[in-house]
């Protein structure tokens, strides 16, 4: 190798052209010999101070250097020898004037016009002076000079002067600026300027300031520092000013910048073979030796920082490819070469270079990103090289690549895929490939290590399952993790990106395995009977239900078919918050339509699970209330948990398509309702067989706790039925069927769910009220027993309805300690219709028996004193129809012959009373009570009914009172007889002595009745008949002209159906009824036959 001056010799006076040939011929002939004697000899000639070199010392760093090159002894003492006989190094001293800051005035105007005048102490002659900046304190110059090196640096010293610039002004010229001055100060300077000039007509510059750097503290790498400026006759300081300083030779810059990364290489791969760094660990730093050797190398070649971290990033970038380098070291040196390659300041083979060496390094930096997954997602130096990695890519991308460079060359990129229009790819475009490509590569890596163990459906569904929460999980550390270093440093949505890739995936692996499977899913058929429940489909056929072996296989498939769902239905989730906008574009987003036909068969899981868990807590009720504050059980409880079991179902569902919602919806409210009714039934059968007690006397039926707690069971799943629905969302749903449809088939949907629902309702309500039944009819045999007990031996034995009514009262004791109060009033209304069934039953029969009226009186009283005793406050007596009927026959059976008869008069003044149209004619009365006498007036008649064959009739008006016996002392007026006449006009006047017990007899009525006189029968023919109740009879002493007419309608009886004609009519034996029955029959125009109640 040559030393430096011999170097500039023989090149001086070339041609360019020729030059760079000869430069390339010695780059390419250079040995390692050549080099190793030119390190020598720049060892053996150090430049610069205060840096590693003068620390190391000659001998460490000579010795380094030998074991570095694997020189051996006898070779480094030769060219050591070699180096020591040639000529020192011909160096450059180079100084850069940066800035001026806080200069002292010199001008009148409180300014300066600084310049900077540099030379070296050993060379005073030798001056270099900087331009002029006029009128400031602060001056900026930025201007470069190169200063010849003495032989010794010991000694010497830069001096650095900064003068105020006087321009040569005649006197005028200097009094223009008077109005420039500034203070007392400045008019004092122009006022002496003007004086030199006049007097001698010099015009002499200023001295501002001086400093001076010896050159021994300047280090082998240069430095930038601010120097004070001072003066001699001042003591303060005169202004600070930035210099830089650096050492160079004339050494040709490319074969100065190829022994450089020559030497780089050798030290570096010296230094990671000593030193046994981990790959992707060094980080730039050097030994002490190393540093300064390298140092030295590039003050004395020349090399400016940017030739530095070129020469630094060509080597680098080559060595990374075996011996991985930390990532870093490539961001620090970017940062110093992107200004230099941005501002066009390196030549364009140093650019090739740089893109060259990228090239290299770049693979590495895609690689990393690629396999990103075998690192430890959240690990800080993880993080940190990965932000790293990214840095590099995005300064690299800010830079313009030459059009001959081919970045991403096949052979180093086999996983790229070229632009369709043939363009190249930007380093944003191949990392978008490079994370595509990871994707891919780790998700094949999942299903490789994650195969499926047999080939039965059951499997491959949760074969699939496992990939997606694998996949799932990478997605999840891309967010956490990931996701914000690629969005910092390069604006790059990576988990977006990876998503984009693993749902398509997973859409092409997914839907064809779940369209099968639910293609050959048989569905669930099964029936609710009164004893078990039938599940059809499946393997096992038909199964009853609670059995162990109930088709296992179609149940878990469903299962595993829904896990899938959920996984998908959680992924699909995922993609939604990283894409906000377009997530309805992944293949993925439509998945819900691949398991629609598997949708029945989870609801049929659901429901027979439901129906199934229902029975088992039917079975293991021990049916007593689950807490003192209610008065339901365990099963109650279970079965309205099973119910929510069916709605968290339904949400984790969450079906997107509303007419699928709706059909779905539909169902599950047909199950839970069929649910419900399954419980009633189930709970009813339960307590069948409980309550019956045997004793040696009679079996009767008790109430017991558990029938109460079994109907408050069903009445509590009832009630929770309704807001159980509600909160399925059906509105919801039905807002959103208004929405894609039309009000009107919404409006449909929602009544044909709300009649399923209240037809539901309408039939656990009904089995509630069976149930009530049930147990009431188990009471009635012995309420009958003793009901006939009380009515045969009422008054003889008095025990005999104490028995009934403390039957009765510990029963409805224990239903009112233990029902709510709803049930408890039907169980009393259920009471009194069933009671009033068994006394129908009861009046009949005994009726047949001919039974006396005081076994039906007996009986009225025994239903009297249990009214008594059991009638709810503010209730009506009789709620029961059939009890309030029988209770009216009880009364009539119970009554007196007379009483009977008297009850019929009293029928007939009410059938009177509802006469609208009176067909018999009109009776015209006035009637009045003056004190205990009855006074009435029997005016006229209207439109009497014709007896005689001429068409008229000869009628008259006999007034009696009822009931007869009552009146039995009383004559019975009548009128005149008025012959030929439809209108009689009677005015007679009658007054009937009564006495006050009489006046106010109860019912008491005015029996009217006209017949027409016969002079040639027996009797006379009966024409019509009225009746004045004494209640519409006023007591009034005021004159009865005064009073209003009484029109009577008067009517005949057309039939004997009434109660009392019936209740006479069963008293065969009774003289005094068949006589009043035989004269009723003859008030008819036809014989009818008796209605009988057997």
């Amino acid at each position: 190798m040559y030393g430096s001056g011999t170097l500039r010799t023989k090149y001086r006076g070339v041609k360019k052209e020729l030059l760079d040939r000869q430069t390339s011929l010695i780059i390419q002939s250079m040995t390692v010999d050549e080099l190793y004697l030119e390190i020598l000899y720049e060892i053996l000639h150090n430049v610069g101070g205060c840096d590693v070199g003068c620390e190391q010392g000659q001998a460490a760093m000579l010795s380094y250097v030998q074991e570095a090159f694997k020189i051996s002894n006898d070779k480094h003492t030769e060219l050591l020898t070699m180096a020591e006989a040639k000529q020192p190094p011909e160096l450059m001293l180079n100084v850069e004037v940066v800035e001026g800051k806080d200069l002292v005035p010199k001008d009148p105007t409180g300014l300066s016009d600084p310049f900077v005048t540099i030379y070296l102490m050993s060379n005073t002659s030798q001056r270099y002076n900087t331009s002029v900046k006029a009128s400031t304190l602060n001056p900026t110059w930025e201007e470069h000079f190169s200063l010849p090196m003495p032989g010794s640096l010991q000694d010497d010293s830069l001096c650095l002067e900064v003068w105020d610039f006087d321009p040569a002004e005649t006197v005028k010229e200097k009094m223009t600026k008077i109005f420039e001055v500034k203070g007392v100060k400045g008019l004092r300077k122009l006022m002496k300027e003007i004086a030199i000039t006049a007097s001698t007509g010099k015009h002499d510059n200023e001295l501002i300031g001086t400093s001076n750097i010896p050159l021994k503290s300047i280090p082998a790498g240069g430095m930038s520092m601010w120097l004070n400026l001072s003066k001699k006759s001042k003591l303060r300081r005169q202004g600070v000013l930035k210099v830089r300083c650096s050492f160079s030779s004339e050494k040709n810059s490319q074969v100065a910048a190829q022994e450089h990364r020559h030497l780089l290489r050798i030290l570096l791969l010296h230094e990671l073979e000593s030193s046994k760094v981990a790959p992707y660990w060094w980080c730039g730093n050097f030994s002490a030796p190393a540093e300064a050797i390298l140092t030295q190398h590039a003050a004395q070649s020349g090399l400016c920082p940017a030739d530095n971290a070129l020469a630094q990033w060509v080597v680098y970038c080559a060595l990374t490819v075996d011996h991985p380098l930390s990532f870093t070291l490539f961001n620090n040196l970017l940062d110093k070469i992107t200004k230099p390659l941005q501002s066009g300041l390196i030549n364009e083979e140093d650019v090739k270079l740089f893109w060259d060496a990228a090239k290299k390094l770049l693979p590495t930096c895609f690689s990393h990103i690629r396999k990103l997954r075998k690192k430890t997602a959240g690990d800080k130096t993880v993080m940190k090289t990965l932000r790293e990695v990214l840095k590099i890519l995005y300064k690299l991308s800010l830079l313009d690549l030459p059009e001959t460079i081919d970045l991403f060359p096949v052979n180093l990129y086999g996983w790229l895929r070229e632009k369709g229009d043939g363009s190249k790819l930007t380093i944003h475009e191949v990392l978008s490939q490079a994370v595509i490509q990871g994707a891919s590569d780790w998700f094949v890596h999942i299903l490789d290590n994650n195969e499926c163990k047999d080939k039965t459906e059951e499997s491959r569904l949760q074969h699939l399952i496992r990939v997606i929460q694998l996949v799932r999980s990478d997605l999840q550390r891309a967010i956490e993790y990931f996701d914000r270093v690629f969005g910092e440093v390069m604006s790059f949505p990576y988990s977006k990106a990876l998503y984009g890739v693993y749902e398509n995936k997973i859409a092409s692996l997914v839907e064809p395995e779940v369209v099968q499977v639910c293609k050959s899913l048989k569905r669930l058929r099964y029936s609710e009977s009164n004893s078990n429940v039938q599940l059809a489909g499946g393997l096992n056929g038909e199964t009853g239900l609670g059995t162990p072996d109930v088709g296992s296989e179609p149940l878990a498939m469903g299962t595993t078919l829904f896990e899938l769902y959920l996984a998908l239905q959680r992924f699909l989730t995922l993609g939604q918050g990283l894409n906000e906008t377009e997530w309805s574009n992944y293949a993925i987003s439509k998945f819900h339509s691949w398991f629609f036909g598997g949708v029945a068969q989870w609801l049929d899981i659901a429901a027979y699970k439901a129906l199934t868990r229902i029975e088992k807590a039917v079975e293991l009720d021990n049916l007593t209330p689950v807490d003192t504050n209610v008065k339901y059980s365990s099963s109650g409880v279970d079965t309205l948990a099973i119910f929510y079991q069916i709605k968290i179902f339904w949400q984790q569902l969450a079906w997107p398509d509303v007419e699928g919602c709706y059909t779905f919806v539909a169902k599950i409210i047909d199950d839970i309702c069929r649910c419900c009714v399954f419980y009633s039934e189930r709970m009813s059968a339960r307590v069948e067989s409980v309550g019956t007690v045997s004793t040696v006397y009679d079996t009767r039926f008790e109430v017991t706790t558990e029938w109460c707690v079994a109907i408050n069971n069903i009445d509590y799943v009832r009630r929770s039925l309704e807001p159980f629905v509600g909160e399925l969302g059906m509105d919801e749903i039905v807002q959103r069927m208004c929405e894609a449809r039309s009000p009107m088939e919404a409006q449909r949907c929602k009544e044909t769910l709300q009649n399923v629902i209240e037809n539901a309702i309408d039939t656990v309500k009904n089995k509630i009220v069976e149930l009530l039944e049930v147990m009431i009819k188990k009471m009635m045999p012995s309420i009958t027993r003793f009901l006939i007990e009380g009515a045969e031996l009422l008054h003889q034995d008095c025990s005999s309805m104490d028995r009934v009514m403390r039957y009765l009262e510990a029963n409805l004791d224990t239903l009112y300690q233990h029902l709510n109060n709803e049930n408890f009033s039907r169980t009393l209304d259920i009471v009194w219709e069933q009671l009033g069934e068994v006394l129908y039953e009861l009046i009949q029969a005994n009726l047949e028996k001919r039974r006396p009226p005081s076994f039906f009186h007996n009986l009225h009283e025994c239903l009297k004193i249990m009214v008594r005793s059991f009638r709810q406050d503010g209730k009506e007596v009789y709620t029961s129809e059939t009890l309030k009927r029988v209770e009216y026959l009880l009364k009539l059976h119970g009554m007196e012959t007379r009483e009977l008869i008297h009850q019929y008069h009293l029928e007939r003044w009410q059938e009177q009373q509802a006469i609208s149209e009176p067909k018999m004619g009109m009776l015209t009365v006035r009637a009045q009570f003056i004190e205990d006498h009855l006074k009435i007036e029997i005016m006229n008649a209207r439109n009497l009914v014709a007896t005689d064959s001429n068409g008229l009739c000869d009628s008259y008006v006999r007034v009696g009172l009822q009931p007869e016996d009552a009146f039995a002392n009383i004559e019975k007026p009548k009128t005149q007889t008025h012959n030929k006449n439809l209108f009689p006009l009677y005015d007679e006047m009658f007054l009937i002595p009564l006495s006050a017990e009489q006046s106010r007899t109860p019912d008491a009525l005015i029996h009217l009745v006209i017949k027409d006189k016969d002079m040639f029968s027996v009797s006379n023919t009966f024409v019509g008949e009225a009746y004045l109740h004494f209640s519409e009879v006023p007591h009034t002493p005021a004159p009865i002209a005064s009073l209003p007419q009484q029109h009577l309608p008067l009517s005949r009886p057309t039939n004997i159906d009434g109660d009392a004609m019936k209740a006479l009519e069963s008293r065969q034996g009774d003289k005094q009824a068949r006589e009043f029955l035989k004269k009723q029959r003859q008030k008819m125009p036809n014989s009818k036959q008796f209605f009988s109640l057997g």
